[in-house]
């Protein structure tokens, strides 16, 4: 289901939800993350959990997984938005956005910022008060393109692995 058209270097990009056709795109995007190296990886034996991952997230109304397509058809960006209901911020709804991927081939386009400027405006149509994410400490070329587009480094994060 196609959501929208964004433009990034003159060319059209269609953002759509993402398909089971899409996972292998999907998966490599995210693979080629060198800090997720480790614990992301293309490898056959990692199919049957990156496919439950997909029909979970496919299967809840509040997921969006988003492909981006080029004229291609290749499927060159993609990123998971999480409406998220909450009681803080007087019963506000939020907009988490994670595993934002571009691929090599179309960076410098202003992909990354179309995508993230479609994501802000959908987070506004679904009444959210805000949008967040996390990202890792070490990305801080990723820091300066969040802080570019109004973002705020306003909390610490956690995380427990298991």
């Amino acid at each position: 289901m196609t959501l929208t058209t964004i433009d990034a270097g003159g060319s059209p990009f269609t953002v759509r939800r993402a398909r089971r056709a899409d996972l292998g795109a999907l998966i490599a995007l995210i693979a080629a993350d060198a800090l997720r190296a480790n614990d992301d990886s293309v490898a056959p034996e990692h199919l049957g959990a990156y496919e439950r991952a997909f029909e979970a997230i496919d299967a809840d109304p509040a997921q969006t997984l988003v492909a981006v397509e080029a004229s291609d058809g290749a499927v060159v960006g993609t990123m998971q938005l999480t409406l998220i209901p909450g009681l803080a911020r007087g019963g506000a709804a939020r907009l988490q956005v994670e595993a934002v991927r571009v691929a090599e081939s179309a960076r410098g386009l202003g992909l990354g910022t179309a995508m993230m400027r479609w994501a802000i405006e959908r987070a506004r149509e679904s009444g959210a008060a805000l949008v967040q994410l996390t990202s890792d400490a070490r990305r801080a070329d990723a820091h300066r393109f969040y802080e570019r587009l109004g973002f705020e480094a306003s909390h610490v994060g956690y995380k427990l692995f298991f």
